[in-house]
């Protein structure tokens, strides 16, 4: 994709320079983008479509940490958080705005690099990428991301505060991976730094891994509810946690929701990971965040087309407000859900 070799300070080139030389390999996808790159906005038409907006931030030393996050996958990471809040809304992504902050310490081929993955995400998933800005940053590499999406002809969109009462609470995927992923990336920086002569022991780590550097987007998801023809009464993406997203969604539809510990989608290698640093790994999917995965309701009536599928998860259903938001443990106990997940705030 970009063919420079060694080191180029980015200040030989400039700003319009930069953005000029990132831009030259991107291939627009969709009828809906006029003019992407070029000019001083984007022109998109959606026609009578409705238009779906989602933005993230992400910041160095906060979100992401580049002693062991290559830029490739950030890059590619950066795009696919955005897609999944626009596919957690029962839409299509069909463009993408970045902008980048970074300084002097980056060379024009490490930023190559976070862009070559940006756009390996914006081509995989038939998303264009319009535009966006960059600038010098004193704090660090800081990465924004607006996603744009469309509800196709016939679609609805789904939000988070519709589900309805005794409606079945299903997950896609299964959870807990992508934080344990982080575990073992976090232990072998530390290994490293006590002793650089070490190497890196993540044999057999390999999926847990690549769930938190290189995320997917539940597009198949999507696909899948289209395709049997069942519409969730209520969706969200489980990027904080599922506990989180629980509370979000049932605060959201003014209920209460029950969930089963036993029915909680949980990968081998991430119980192995989360037992091997004497975590629990029911509390690891509760809590760790990062799966990007879609937690939906759907009505009792559609259990027939549901039932068997491999996709996703019943794991529970919504009950009235009063009952609260709770988990039945393995060993019948109920315990009230909590939202120890991501907060950006707290310096966890």
């Amino acid at each position: 994709m970009f063919e420079n070799t060694g080191r180029t300070e980015i200040a030989s080139l400039g700003e319009f320079g930069l953005i000029e030389h990132l831009c030259k390999n991107i291939t627009l996808h969709n009828s809906t983008t006029i003019k992407g790159v070029g000019d001083d906005a984007a022109i998109i038409n959606h026609a009578a479509q409705q238009t779906v907006l989602s933005t993230d931030l992400l910041l160095e030393g906060v979100h992401f940490d580049l002693a062991y996050v290559p830029l490739k996958h950030l890059g590619y990471k950066s795009i696919m958080v955005n897609l999944s809040d626009i596919y957690a809304m029962n839409a299509k992504p069909t463009q993408a705005l970045v902008s980048l902050g970074f300084s002097s310490r980056f060379s024009l081929e490490a930023v190559e690099e976070l862009y070559a993955g940006m756009l390996l995400a914006c081509n995989k998933y038939g998303v264009d990428l319009v535009g966006g800005d960059t600038s010098s940053s004193k704090q660090g590499l800081v990465i924004s991301v607006t996603a744009v999406g469309i509800l196709p002809a016939g679609a609805s969109a789904v939000q988070r505060d519709t589900a309805k009462i005794n409606d079945l609470i299903c997950v896609s995927g299964d959870l807990g991976a992508a934080y344990m992923g982080l575990q073992i990336l976090e232990r072998e920086k530390q290994v490293f730094l006590a002793n650089p002569q070490m190497q890196p022991e993540l044999a057999g780590f390999d999926y847990i891994i690549e769930r938190q550097l290189k995320p997917e987007a539940r597009k198949d998801l999507i696909d899948l509810l289209a395709e049997i023809e069942v519409l969730p009464t209520a969706m969200i993406d489980v990027s904080d946690g599922l506990a989180s997203e629980l509370i979000h969604l049932s605060k959201s539809s003014k209920l209460g929701c029950t969930i089963y510990e036993e029915k909680i989608p949980i990968d081998p290698v991430t119980i192995n990971a989360a037992r091997d640093f004497n975590l629990d790994p029911s509390m690891c999917a509760l809590n760790g965040g990062e799966d990007y995965e879609l937690l939906f309701t759907v009505s009792q009536s559609d259990f027939e087309k549901i039932k068997g599928q491999i996709s996703f998860s019943i794991i529970g259903h919504m009950t009235d407000e009063a009952s609260g938001t709770v988990m039945v443990s393995k060993n019948e106990k109920v315990y009230p859900l909590q939202a120890q997940g991501w907060n950006a705030f707290a310096g966890n």
